[in-house]
């Protein structure tokens, strides 16, 4: 089998999208039991503080008859665990054991239910004594309960070596055994493995995520050296529900929102992994297709004037189907309307000498004499663009992402251009509203490319959009 057929299937395997999980599912670890056994132990140790409260401040005339004898109880709960999970008292590391950060977020909560007594009296009555002493009671207990969840945790990691979690080190060779010694100080993890850095690689990070999905690894803990520029492996972990852990040795720009924290004592930078993974992307997917059928529909009359204008203006067919790069490096057509003679494709050979690209990956002319009078005025307003919303509904693009190359600019890549391969190509992205045709330098394409799929979002394809709409209105860098 030929090594182009190889790296054919191993990019079979792959994902959709990086962004993307193969299936809906939770994130992995044993997080969930930690997460109810915490709530459940803080809202029975809240319970028990609050009727305390009662039976003291009321000198053992506490009873329970009406709704507004529950009521307290139960806004007081539910103020004091919100106030504690916004501190970030339930998520993992150390900080759901810090003592200080908990009795701050009660006595805010305390504070809290003082201002709703204010505002809500009668409905709501709780006397001074009670609120005090449910805040004394609060913090006791809870501090208490956190302290004796540690010591059975640390018992059971100890001495019965379960709730551990397994993870997995990708680093250089010579750092195996002095990260795994960190890790190892955290006694709640388990090294199940390590790697090296080319187990990144591009035609290798598949084999090691099954790798770590056959271990039951749910967090990976990966040196800086060992991800160079390969950052966005990071979105294809979090679409298996693993964790990162990003080891820092050098300190460069990150672009996702991350969480600094120590590793028995090393430190490191990590990733948040949501509970449901891949869910924002297929959220992106159904609202590509909705937006682009609709849209089509609506402006089916635009699509045939256009339609005409080019038939009556030069000859040859109305959309051009060019040959692109899409996704995972596979080829397919993208739609647009004919802008340049039939012949155009023909010509481009004998004007590469006039390609204003600096590296010459990407082939633009400003006034490319191939362009027809209606196609001036097509480019102009994106309007040659509007046909590519039938490659969104067939699945073959997005709305928003890097735009797709034809083969010619492909051919040129080298090995750190291909990161654009790695999600759906575009109708418009970062190039298009950053400077579009102005741009010239394809490793200013690249920065953009990568700014992107390291820090995307649903807010961040919306602020795209906004931008391509007055990018194209102002006309800007656009021939």
């Amino acid at each position: 089998m030929s090594n182009q057929s190889i790296e054919t299937n191993k990019l079979s395997e792959i994902p959709l999208d990086l962004r993307a999980s193969a299936y809906v599912r939770v994130r992995k670890g044993s997080w969930w039991l930690r997460l109810t056994t915490l709530f459940l132990v803080d809202c029975t140790l809240l319970s028990f503080a609050w009727v305390l409260a009662g039976y003291q401040s009321s000198y053992g005339n506490f009873t329970w008859h009406t709704l507004n004898d529950y009521l307290p109880v139960l806004i007081s709960i539910a103020i004091q665990i919100g106030s504690l999970a916004i501190e970030g008292i339930y998520r993992e590391g150390q900080k759901r054991y810090d003592y200080l950060n908990i009795i701050k977020s009660l006595t805010f909560a305390h504070g809290l239910i003082l201002l709703i007594c204010f505002l809500y009296q009668p409905f709501v009555d709780i006397t001074r004594s009670r609120l005090l002493l449910s805040w004394l009671f609060s913090t006791l207990f809870i501090c208490s309960g956190r302290y004796a969840v540690n010591i059975i945790l640390e018992y059971l990691r100890k001495q019965k070596k379960i709730v551990r979690s397994s993870v997995f080190i990708i680093c250089d060779p010579q750092d195996h055994e002095q990260i795994a010694s960190f890790v190892k100080k955290e006694k709640h993890y388990i090294v199940s493995g390590t790697a090296n850095a080319n187990s990144l690689d591009r035609y290798q990070r598949q084999q090691t995520l099954d790798q770590l999905n056959q271990l039951g690894v749910t967090e990976v803990f990966i040196s800086w050296d060992a991800l160079k520029n390969r950052m966005f492996l990071c979105w294809l972990f979090q679409a298996s529900g693993i964790q990162v852990h990003i080891i820092p040795m050098e300190l460069k720009p990150i672009y996702r929102n991350v969480e600094f924290n120590k590793v028995g004592g090393m430190p490191c930078i990590s990733l948040d992994c949501p509970i449901i993974t891949g869910k924002d992307f297929w959220i992106k997917r159904i609202c590509d297709f909705c937006f682009a059928a609709l849209f089509v529909m609506l402006t089916f009359p635009i699509y045939v004037v256009i339609a005409i204008a080019i038939k009556l203006d030069s000859p040859g067919t109305v959309f051009y189907k060019q040959t692109r790069i899409g996704l995972h490096g596979k080829q397919f057509k993208v739609w647009k309307f004919r802008t340049m003679r039939s012949d155009a494709d023909k010509l481009q050979k004998e004007l590469e000498a006039l390609n204003e690209a600096k590296d010459g990956i990407i082939f633009k002319i400003k006034d490319d004499p191939r362009i027809t009078n209606v196609g001036k005025f097509l480019r102009r307003y994106s309007l040659d663009e509007l046909p590519q919303l039938f490659n969104v509904i067939f699945g073959e693009m997005s709305i928003v992402g890097p735009r797709p190359l034809p083969t010619r600019d492909v051919d040129k890549f080298s090995e750190h251009h291909f990161i654009r391969h790695e999600v759906l190509p575009g109708v418009t992205g970062l190039w298009q509203v950053s400077g579009r045709s102005d741009i010239l330098d394809f490793e200013q394409v690249i920065a953009l490319d990568m700014n992107y799929i390291e820090n995307w979002s649903l807010s961040l394809d919306f602020e795209i959009l906004l931008k391509t709409i007055m990018v194209v209105l102002k006309k800007e860098g656009a021939y």
